[in-house]
């Protein structure tokens, strides 16, 4: 009896951490939402025989001829949260800068990025999500004109493993990436065939991710570390400095600290003078998360840094790159 007792309060622990993670993870708390002047709407197109969904942002006044930015969401989660998890800044940021924003929808809400070993269905299966993103793309391109020369991508966890599987794989399809708490993964996990191209990169890390580790290590949610080794942040940012042809250090920097509760800071590390630009930014203090001054993700994913919007920060690299 005593034995079967000790059995159920550990299934009850294991599922209450479950559902605090989840919380946090997908419905971070969210202080403040900007008033906006575009539309949302759904969309689906066909790709390798699945029914592929994407949101798109309209703006009222939007560019002639767009750039286009695309969001990717994380692990478990789909795009009209991930937009919500940004506390809709990309979307205002789009209402100022008339560019058209997509936030796709990963298959069974996960993203297949150079990750051999992830559990999740979408890598197990393969999904051709590069295929998909092209497919997206000359989609966007037909039927809303945009600019294929201003192609964005960014995403958080899952996500900037995506963007950095555009970046590895399609650097002719984008003109930069902003993969957030995302490393590349070690050599003996990659499942990507890197093109050797150039492309510019802004990578976000924390210092106190408690799942994608800054220093590099095993990726790891709760109990399932399928996900593998990574490389550290500074190791991921020096191989597309080297790929850009920079073999000198970087320029180093620091941002304003603007929110002083936060107890986190951003410094900076930028690879500039050539073709392409390389940029690392530093969350010291920060977790598995994205500066964000709206949104609360909670010390159980390492500690917020409010300094600045993650859509502000990645939009002005990606404008400077041009």
């Amino acid at each position: 009896m005593k034995k079967r007792w000790i059995i159920l309060l550990a299934i009850v622990l294991l599922l209450a951490g479950l559902w605090l993670y989840a919380r946090q993870v997908l419905f971070p708390q969210v202080t403040a939402w900007p008033a906006l002047n575009g539309e949302l709407e759904v969309y689906s197109l066909q790709h390798d025989g699945r029914e592929r969904r994407y949101h798109v942002y309209r703006p009222a006044s939007l560019t002639r001829k767009p750039p286009l930015l695309l969001v990717f969401h994380g692990s478990m989660s789909d795009g009209l949260s991930m937009r919500d998890m940004g506390a809709r800044q990309f979307d205002r940021l789009a209402d100022e800068q008339g560019f058209l924003l997509v936030y796709p929808d990963g298959f069974e809400r996960h993203w297949n990025d150079c990750r051999a070993t992830a559990s999740y269905t979408a890598n197990t299966v393969n999904i051709d999500d590069v295929g998909f993103v092209r497919r997206l793309v000359d989609v966007l391109a037909a039927n809303a004109g945009i600019d294929r020369q201003r192609v964005y991508a960014t995403g958080l966890s899952n996500g900037g493993h995506m963007a950095l599987r555009l970046a590895l794989e399609a650097p002719d399809l984008v003109a930069g990436v902003a993969p957030m708490a995302s490393n590349l993964p070690v050599a003996n996990t990659l499942d990507c065939k890197p093109s050797g191209e150039p492309v510019n990169v802004a990578l976000v890390a924390g210092t106190h991710d408690p799942v994608n580790p800054y220093a590099g290590g095993l990726v790891k949610i709760l109990w399932d570390d399928s996900r593998g080794v990574v490389e550290s942040a500074q190791q991921t940012a020096e191989y597309f400095a080297r790929l850009a042809g920079y073999t000198g250090a970087p320029m180093p920097g620091r941002l304003p600290d603007s929110e002083l509760s936060d107890d986190s800071t951003i410094s900076v590390q930028q690879w500039r003078g050539q073709e392409k630009q390389v940029a690392l930014y530093t969350l010291e203090g920060g977790g598995h998360i994205f500066p964000s001054r709206h949104t609360r993700f909670g010390k159980l994913l390492g500690g917020d840094n409010r300094d600045v919007d993650a859509a502000d920060l990645v939009w002005e690299f990606f404008t400077d790159a041009q």
